[in-house]
């Protein structure tokens, strides 16, 4: 009789949801050594900009784990600079998701706090969300 493959099992350690202007991050905590893997693709490849990857590995350099977890990070909406954010803001909380010690270090640095800054909606009759037309005189 064939032997049944056993499946391995993975285990989400945490997880979180972050956001920032209109893009939502969905991040999963794992066991594992560092990799960061968003949509499929690794982060590097994913963000070409170094700073956009920086942005994206802060929290796991402010709580020293950046050795010790893996992410896999779902992201739609916005653009890199807004996906970086709500990566960001995603990996803060699934970090104290899996262990509350990480809440003061990572509030004190900022990044559990939501940046709730957005594009203004633009206004009917208007060209845009504050730009008026031209006023003429005659």
């Amino acid at each position: 009789m064939a032997k049944k493959k056993e499946d391995k099992k993975v285990v989400d350690l945490g997880h979180g949801v972050g956001r920032r202007k209109t893009a939502i991050a969905r991040v999963y905590l794992r066991e594992g050594d560092g990799k960061i893997v968003i949509n499929g693709r690794d982060v590097d490849s994913y963000f070409g900009n170094p700073m956009l990857t920086f942005i994206v590995k802060q929290p796991l350099v402010a709580t020293d784990t950046v050795t010790k977890y893996d992410m896999l990070i779902n992201v739609v909406g916005g653009g890199p600079s807004g996906q970086a954010g709500a990566c960001r803001h995603g990996i803060s909380r699934a970090l104290v998701a899996h262990d509350e010690a990480y809440r003061p270090v990572l509030h004190t640095s900022g990044f559990m706090t939501r940046d709730s800054r957005m594009v203004e909606r633009k206004k009917y009759g208007q060209p845009g969300a504050r730009r008026k037309f031209q006023f003429s005189k005659r």
